[in-house]
């Protein structure tokens, strides 16, 4: 009898989280699903029109851009994103004098709203009187580049920018990593003659398997849903060479008023990303 008390009791103290979480996520998700059938401008009756969204999604030639866009900062993000942070956790989890300034100097962007990283760095990259472009002028070089209007350079000057900001993060993640690495097994390997490269990536990388999966994961998410800092710079731009999937959402629904549509991209977006995340979790999170 007790132990049935005890399990209503377990139960009530779940239903104000319960009901927080239907009410937030849960039941916005199947709205979005069933909104996604419709064709509608968020005002007059809603039209249904059954995947015809999505069908029309696929051969839209803006979202299969978008699309490849968004592969291409997975892509930039698992090399250049996860190797900078990693070499930075690195160097800053030696012993030397500043180490700990150094820690929230490189992190500090992290805390920065995305917005203000955009509008910093529209500054940085104009091309009149941008810092980039004025320093190579001071070095003598007739090079100039219109960064973020250049549909070849565009995408890459935004992944740029948002490296900036995005590198603290991760490197925190392996800067407690590193820290959880055992002092006896790195010099277990040093006594049987491993060099510093080799125990680094045979012994330190190995047993950080942990961190490697959460800091792969964030990265893919966040580049599947990077918004702020592309819409702070090109909105898109120039000739959605810069398009993202959530940018395209978000120019859809609500300066085109195609809510319908613009919900089946966001629809697409969870999809791709549960495709992605789930088996890759599962698979390197489970246990040898």
């Amino acid at each position: 009898m007790e132990r049935k008390k005890a399990n209503i009791t377990a139960w009530l103290f779940l239903v104000p989280a319960g009901v927080i979480y239907l009410s937030v996520v849960m039941i916005p998700v199947v709205y979005s699903l069933v909104i996604s059938l419709f064709k509608w401008n968020g005002i007059a009756a809603m039209e249904f029109v059954g995947l015809n969204n999505f069908v029309t999604l696929f051969q839209d030639s803006i979202f299969t851009k978008a699309m490849l866009n968004n592969l291409i900062w997975i892509v930039l993000s698992l090399f250049v994103t996860l190797s900078a942070s990693l070499g930075l956790a690195v160097m800053l989890n030696k012993p030397f004098a500043g180490r700990t300034f150094f820690r929230g100097f490189f992190y500090f962007p992290a805390v920065i709203a995305s917005i203000a990283v955009a509008i910093i760095w529209r500054w940085i990259y104009n091309p009149s009187y941008g810092f980039i472009n004025q320093l190579f002028k001071i070095l003598g070089s007739d090079f100039q580049q219109s960064w973020i209007s250049s549909p070849t350079a565009s995408l890459y000057a935004i992944f740029f920018a948002s490296l900036w900001q995005s590198v603290g993060q991760p490197m925190i993640f392996f800067l407690a990593g590193l820290q959880t690495v055992p002092e006896d097994v790195l010099e277990a390997a040093t006594i049987d003659g491993a060099g510093s490269v080799y125990r680094f990536f045979a012994v330190t990388i190995p047993m950080m398997k942990e961190t490697f999966v959460i800091v792969i994961a964030n990265l893919i998410v966040g580049a599947m849903k990077v918004f702020d800092v592309v819409m702070g710079l090109t909105a898109g731009g120039p000739n959605n060479a810069t398009q993202m999937m959530s940018t395209y959402m978000y120019s859809q629904t609500f300066r085109y008023n195609n809510v319908g549509y613009g919900t089946a991209v966001a629809i697409l977006m969870v999809v791709f990303m549960m495709v992605v995340i789930v088996p890759y979790i599962s698979f390197t999170a489970r246990k040898d």
